[in-house]
């Protein structure tokens, strides 16, 4: 890599960076252009070469977060046994939604999403969205249904089941054995919604 690009890409990484941590910290309305050049240590203009807006900036947070983090319960739909497949994305997919990062991001979904609704079709774009088409096309694949959604909500609502009393500190995260124990529950219900 060249040492232009190479700079480039340490930049965007810093400011990248800085943003996630002052939207966690200061939420999306608290921060702005100005604070995430400062604590990225570059000026306001160098932010706005790349990056148009903060929305734009919050997206591409929400994207690095998606690289970084692993996505492995995606993949795990590859596998050849459709339950053995569900079994694992659905591990997955708690871990991944119990994580401090994403917790992050919810709190501030739930805060501010309702005034700057751009960050929660941001938020959606990049997650969700994605999620729910790799699992309408393994439904379509696996068990030839068309149109998969209300099963597709039905099994994420009950993933998802356990996210709010851990948001609201009601009770610690799980451990991997209870999220085993969900997992399988999940997948059980879900092959019985579908007579399977």
């Amino acid at each position: 890599m060249k040492k232009i690009e190479q700079n480039k890409k340490l930049k965007i990484q810093s400011i990248q960076k800085a943003a996630r941590e002052l939207f966690h910290s200061n939420g999306f309305i608290g921060t702005s252009m100005d604070k995430i050049a400062g604590q990225a240590g570059v000026t306001k203009q160098t932010v706005y070469r790349y990056f148009e807006s903060k929305e734009t900036l919050f997206k591409s947070v929400l994207e690095a977060q998606r690289l970084q983090a692993t996505n492995g319960f995606l993949e795990a739909l590859n596998q050849e046994d459709a339950t053995k497949a569900l079994n694992a994305f659905a591990i997955g997919f708690i871990e991944r939604h119990l994580s401090r990062e994403h917790m992050a991001n919810i709190r501030l979904l739930v805060s501010e999403g309702p005034m700057v609704p751009e960050i929660t079709r941001a938020f959606y774009a990049v997650g969700p969205s994605r999620t729910q088409a790799h699992l309408a096309r393994f439904f379509k694949d696996r068990f030839n249904i068309d149109d998969a959604q209300y099963e597709i909500e039905v099994f994420l609502s009950i993933l998802l089941s356990m996210r709010m009393t851990v948001l609201t500190g009601l009770v610690e995260p799980p451990s991997q054995e209870t999220i085993r124990q969900h997992s399988a529950r999940a997948v059980k219900t879900i092959m019985k919604l579908l007579e399977i």
